[in-house]
Parts: structure tokens; C-alpha cells; sequence
């Protein structure tokens, strides 16, 4: 038979209370955590996770739903995420919904069941009634990389259109004036915010050439970047520059510019989306925007670890919702390649 809370109470000469502090994550003299700590080890005494997630309505764990679990990009923020979570004592149920809005509200529904503390999400769609349940049940949601409409959540955000008109801008400044950008889907918030940015980019400047035929979607897929820059060569053979908006879509575009013969950036200047690695493989390397994975993916873990705190402070058990909601934002990088050419 296992040790219990009784039998650490007699090796340490504690109270019950002191120990079932401890357990319970609260706050115990330093004195005593190193008695307690002692005792554990020598005991081999093992926490009832089951038992202490019925008395503490808490289960130590935090959902987290991803568009895409082999996507670099989501894969980094929640490795860091994760990282930090569990150096606080929570695990992680992670669920990949495919981009599917469908497979997203099961997830969030599955993981509602299972009693989860607070989630972690990046929308797949624009509108989500399944997180209302989150909401009303006082456990805390925190939205990655997109917002929601009609989403009363805290988000972690990147200026994704301030990155775009910066990087387009950047072309200008070489001399580029008929640039074109691969998109992605207008249902996806990002996406809609670096499009935006190229616009702003192209609207500011009376020199730069504006056409509809510059515009590619390329659905954040690879299949679909080298399918919309096929179609831009196509419909654009005077384009001197091209924006890619996300990684995937850049890995496209580059391969099928290399099937497609074109020189970069002789005959095509390029600037993609995230991922140094390949960014440096890429021959000549190349000219990228950066989003800082690391620093989103704790910055989401402590807010929503910060939300836990309010809610075991707060004195208020009829509120079915946080009264107020943050959003972090967070700048973009850029890396210098040799995949934009001067033709000022």
C-alpha cells in the first residue's frame, strides 16, 4: 500500500493542513516544503490526481487546439508554451483539428469534458459558439496568432499587417514597382491582415503598379504556394518582385520557381514568411520575416496561468465570464537574405 498524507504528517511532524497545502500548490515555509519534499521522496508518496482534481475542481491540465500539428510554425509556440506550463505543473492535451471548423468545436468540446483548466487555441474559423462554454464555466481561453470575431478571449497577436507593409515597402526601396503577393485564405485573420498590409504598402505609393492579377491565393499550403506563383508568372511576366505571406506557401513558391527556371533575384526578387533553417537552404538564401514563436508561445501560457491566479483570488464564484480581456502584441523580425535585387 502506498504512502499517505498521514504517514508524511508523522515523518515531518506536520499538520494535515500544512501538507495538503503543499500538495495543492499553495503557499508553505520554506522550512517545511524541504521537510515535505524529504518525506515524499523517502516515502515514495504519489500524488491522487484523480482524487485531488475532485476536491480541487482543478485537473492540472490546460487544452491547447492547433489548425495544424506538423506546421512548423504552431508546432515551435506550443513546444515553448508546453515548456513553461509544466515547469508550473500542468500538463497539456494537445488536439489537431486539420483546419477543419468541424473537427475544432469536437476538440473543444472533448477537451471540455475532460475538465481542463483553461485553453489554448488558434481558430481555425472566424466564430466560434463552442468556446461560450468555456466562458460560462469560468475557465479562461487564450487565442493564438488570430482573433475571433465576437470572441471575448485574451489574445496573443504578431502585427501581421505592419510586417506585411514593411516587407513590401522594403521592395519598393530596391525599386520594385510591380510586386505581387501569394495569399492566404480570406477566412483566416492572419491572412487578411498581411494582405491588407500589401495594399496599404501599394495605395501609399504613387509609383508602384496596382492589379488584381498581382493577388494569388495560395491557402496557406504548400501545394497551394507553388500553384498561385505559376499563376503569377503566368498572368504577370513583367513582375519583378514577389511577397509570400506564410512559410508553407514560401516552401511552394521556391520549388516551383526552380521548376519554373527563374533566376533569384536576377529575373525575380522574393521575400517569404518565417523559418530561418530554410530560409538559409535556400540557394541564394533567403530575405524572410520572422514571427517570434518562443516569445508567443509564453506569453500565452502566462496569461493564461495568470487567469488561473485571478480565479482562485477572486471571491466572486457567480461571474460566468472574465470582465475584461488583453491582447499582447508582439513585433516581427526580419532576416536579410540575397533574394531581393536593386534594379533602382
Amino acid at each position: 500500500m502506498g504512502a499517505t498524507m498521514k504517514d508524511i504528517a508523522r515523518e515531518t511532524g506536520l499538520g494535515l493542513a500544512t501538507i495538503s497545502s503543499y500538495l495543492n500548490g499553495g503557499n508553505v515555509r520554506e522550512k517545511n516544503r524541504v521537510k515535505i519534499e524529504e518525506a515524499i521522496e523517502k516515502l515514495h508518496f504519489e500524488v491522487n490526481e484523480v482524487a485531488r482534481g475532485l476536491k480541487t475542481n482543478r485537473t492540472k491540465t490546460i487544452g491547447i487546439i492547433l489548425p495544424e500539428l506538423n506546421n512548423i510554425f504552431f508546432s515551435e509556440i506550443i513546444t515553448a508554451a508546453e515548456d513553461l506550463l509544466r515547469s508550473h505543473g500542468y500538463a497539456t492535451m494537445i488536439c489537431d483539428c486539420r483546419s477543419d471548423v468541424k473537427r475544432e468545436e469536437e476538440a473543444a468540446e472533448f477537451l471540455l469534458h475532460r475538465r481542463v483548466d483553461g485553453l489554448i487555441m488558434m481558430p481555425t474559423g472566424a466564430e466560434k459558439k463552442v468556446l461560450n462554454k468555456f466562458r460560462k464555466s469560468r475557465r479562461p481561453v487564450v487565442l493564438i496568432d488570430r482573433r475571433m470575431e465576437n470572441g471575448d478571449c485574451d489574445c496573443v497577436l504578431v502585427d501581421n499587417e505592419g510586417a506585411a507593409q514593411n516587407a513590401v515597402k522594403r521592395l519598393m526601396k530596391k525599386g520594385h514597382k510591380k510586386i505581387g503577393m501569394i495569399t492566404g485564405p480570406d477566412n483566416v485573420y492572419t491572412a487578411r491582415e498581411r494582405q491588407r498590409g500589401y495594399e496599404l504598402a501599394m495605395q501609399e505609393s504613387s509609383k508602384a503598379r496596382k492589379d488584381t492579377k498581382l493577388l494569388a491565393d495560395g491557402n496557406y499550403t504548400i501545394a497551394g504556394g507553388a500553384k498561385a506563383m505559376r499563376k503569377l508568372y503566368e498572368d504577370n511576366p513583367d513582375m519583378t518582385a514577389v511577397f509570400i505571406s506564410n512559410y508553407e506557401m514560401t516552401v511552394g513558391a521556391m520549388m516551383e520557381i526552380n521548376d519554373l527556371g527563374i533566376k533569384v533575384p536576377e529575373q525575380l526578387s522574393v521575400i517569404g514568411f518565417d523559418n530561418e533553417d530554410f530560409a538559409r537552404a535556400v540557394v541564394p538564401r533567403l530575405t524572410i520575416v520572422t514571427q517570434p514563436t518562443e516569445e508567443i508561445g509564453q506569453a500565452a501560457a502566462n496569461l493564461l496561468l495568470s487567469r488561473l491566479e485571478d480565479k482562485d483570488e477572486t471571491s466572486d464564484k457567480t461571474s460566468d465570464k472574465i470582465e475584461t480581456t488583453e491582447t499582447i502584441w508582439l513585433k516581427t523580425g526580419f532576416v536579410e537574405g540575397e533574394s531581393v535585387a536593386d534594379i533602382s
